[in-house]
């Protein structure tokens, strides 16, 4: 039986769900916990994930990585991710191609890895606690991920996931899993009117807000908005920096100077921060933060949204985003859905109740609720589970235009060219997706896919390049060429195939009865005579059979209500038809700032090489914890024995 498998992986921790015979089910790690922390700790001899990093992570700053989410398919440049690297211990450098690489000191050298890399590592713990669950490998697997990642961040993720070796049957948005989770257990949903839901994801460091339309077995989703860089680890950040203003006030302490006091100044404003969501003031400890001083600190919960007045004044942009794309109004909306490790703020809370007028619903398992759609997604999209049916009808966030270069009218020959761009998948375009465009090009073309609207995307507008050739024109100056333009379930654009249509004219023989033979007009011996039809021939029958105004078979002869008196005797005529000859032509893909082949292989081997040395460490100790058990007890079983008192 096969595994079904839903991943929610966060900035700051992930969550597993597995499908059974009963339901859906949260998967616990090793600690009984629900969330896993999204680390990885690189060591002098092993490396560290997931709950075995916690502990370490004080002790080992600089290797130990987090927050990837963040960086993975981002340029080295984006000035989002240049404002998330000053907040992070480790050491993140340019690589040779303009994107990250993460610097650790691993088996006693300084390696570097991609983010790519360091998600393949995460998933891997991931899978890896799916199985022990399972007791059964797992492979196909839906992943969630933010619904504003571009196409390069969304195959970042389809290599980190190969890396771990998994296949992903789809990359799902994280808003619209929870939407699934919510509905498809709904059985008093309408048979006609529609009833509009609210979901707002407030997570470790982003907000996505989506707005689906729910009727009996369906869920369409309305709009999706989202603020990038919103969430819980803002909140974090304005209490820390409060209390390090306060501390280098009070104590003469900078922990600025200091990443480890960094460190552990963050994880006591995460835990002031949650203490304060229940109770209106809480006061801070830090045992020998530094040079052996200890600061204590104090917050009432009104100073705190006082001084996060900047954050909070940001949520209502993208519930206001939401529904005009929507074009919805307030009273519209028949409930709103929080969650997200973020949404147990207040303040947020207060302002969601202002905007919508209606209390919000926060689920008890708002942390799970990614993972549970994600693993419903799996097993709708597998044959493992039968599952009741409901269909969601997804929208892309982004338009993505085609443009390709054309000869200016007023230019000589090959003296000039304009680039001419067409939109081929508008925003909120249903996901998948098929579209057909037809070029007339002398030979070989390229076409760049890229986004509309940059300012949108804040990405390089460049996704992709797509050559598309060789081939020759034989009638005419310029080819007929159909491209087929996919935009696919996990939401990436891609050149799926060209063919070169080429119309021909043949002569086919057709023999003609006579009128005594009229009953055998309609019968099946008319197209013996025929050639063998291929693909090709048959879609030009059809358009043939299209344009007859008289009944009759696929090869033009009359049907049998005909008068015979119009007709030869035994004639063989030779009846002109046209013939569409369809010949596939090569499509070479280049991603920009896509991995190549060979390195995700390479990727894979390494992955495959430090898990072997992790399990290699890890039977080396459960080895000598068994020697050590031996000996102990074999020194008890002597000490207790009567001949303990007679030896030396």
């Amino acid at each position: 039986r096969m595994s079904v498998v839903g991943f929610d992986f966060g900035n700051e921790s992930c969550v597993v769900a597995v499908a059974r015979q009963r339901g859906i089910d949260v998967v616990l790690n090793d600690e009984s916990k629900s969330e896993t922390p999204a680390l990885v700790c690189f060591g002098d001899k092993q490396r560290f994930l997931g709950t075995a990093v916690a502990a370490s992570s004080l002790m080992n700053p600089k290797n130990t990585i987090s927050q990837i989410k963040r960086m993975i398919g981002r340029p080295f440049a984006d000035p989002e991710l240049q404002q998330d690297l000053k907040a992070l211990p480790f050491s993140v450098i340019e690589g040779p191609d303009g994107f990250p690489l993460i610097r650790a000191q691993y088996l006693g050298e300084v390696k570097t890895f991609t983010p790519t890399q360091i998600l393949g590592m995460v998933l891997s713990n991931l899978k890896s606690i799916a199985e022990t669950n399972l007791n059964a490998a797992v492979v196909d697997c839906c992943i969630g991920i933010p619904v504003y990642f571009t196409d390069l961040q969304r195959r970042a993720v389809l290599d980190a996931a190969r890396i771990a070796g998994l296949h992903p049957l789809r990359l799902f948005h994280e808003t619209t899993a929870t939407a699934l989770a919510y509905g498809i257990y709904k059985t008093d949903l309408p048979e006609n009117d529609q009833l509009n839901v609210a979901f707002v994801d407030v997570g470790h460091s982003s907000m996505q807000v989506c707005i689906a339309g729910f009727k009996k077995g369906q869920a369409k989703i309305l709009s999706h908005s989202f603020d990038r860089s919103l969430g819980g680890r803002d909140f974090d950040e304005v209490l820390f920096k409060h209390f390090a203003e306060k501390f280098k006030v009070e104590y003469k302490i900078d922990v600025y100077q200091n990443a480890r006091a960094c460190l552990r100044l963050r994880a006591a404003c995460e835990k002031l921060k949650k203490v304060l969501s229940a109770n209106p003031e809480a006061p801070l400890n830090i045992e020998c933060l530094i040079d052996e001083k200890d600061v204590k600190g104090f917050i009432k919960r009104d100073q705190f949204e006082q001084i996060s007045i900047p954050i909070l004044e940001r949520v209502k942009k993208p519930l206001e985003k939401a529904l005009s794309e929507a074009g919805l109004t307030i009273d519209s909306i028949y409930a709103v859905e929080v969650v997200g490790s973020g949404s147990r703020v207040p303040a947020i809370i207060k302002i969601l109740m202002e905007f919508f007028g209606k209390e919000p619903r926060r689920p008890m398992t708002a942390s799970e609720c990614d993972a549970r759609g994600c693993a419903l997604e799996c097993a709708i999209l597998g044959p493992t589970f039968k599952v009741r049916e409901f269909h969601v009808n997804e929208s892309f966030p982004f338009s993505i235009a085609f443009s390709w270069k054309v000869a200016a009218p007023d230019a000589q020959s090959g003296a000039a060219e304009n680039q001419q761009q067409t939109i081929v998948f508008p925003k909120g375009n249903q996901i998948p997706s098929l579209k057909a465009l037809t070029f007339y090009r002398p030979g070989t073309f390229s076409v760049d896919v890229q986004y509309a609207d940059v300012n949108e995307v804040q990405a390089p507008a460049k996704i992709s390049t797509y050559t598309i050739g060789p081939f020759q024109c034989t009638k005419s100056e310029r080819a007929t060429v159909k491209v087929k333009v996919r935009l696919n379930l996990h939401g990436i654009v891609s050149v799926e195939s060209a063919t070169l249509l080429e119309e021909e004219e043949a002569e086919v023989p057709v023999v003609k009865k006579s009128a005594s033979e009229g009953g055998k007009m309609d019968t099946d011996e008319a197209p013996t005579d025929v050639p063998p039809s291929t693909a090709e021939t048959d879609v030009n029958m059809q358009d043939a059979k299209g344009t007859a105004d008289t009944p009759g078979d696929d090869n033009g002869v009359p049907a049998s209500g005909d008068k015979p008196a119009q007709m030869e005797t035994d004639a063989r005529v030779k009846v002109p038809k046209k013939k569409v000859k369809k010949t596939n032509i090569p499509v070479k893909e280049l991603v920009h700032g896509g991995m190549l082949t060979a390195d995700l292989e390479k990727a894979v081997e390494k992955e495959f090489e430090m898990a072997l040395q992790d399990r290699v460490m890890e039977e080396t100790k459960d080895t000598k914890n068994a020697l050590d058990s031996y000996v102990y007890d074999m020194r008890n079983k002597v000490h207790d024995s009567p001949l303990a008192s007679k030896s030396v």
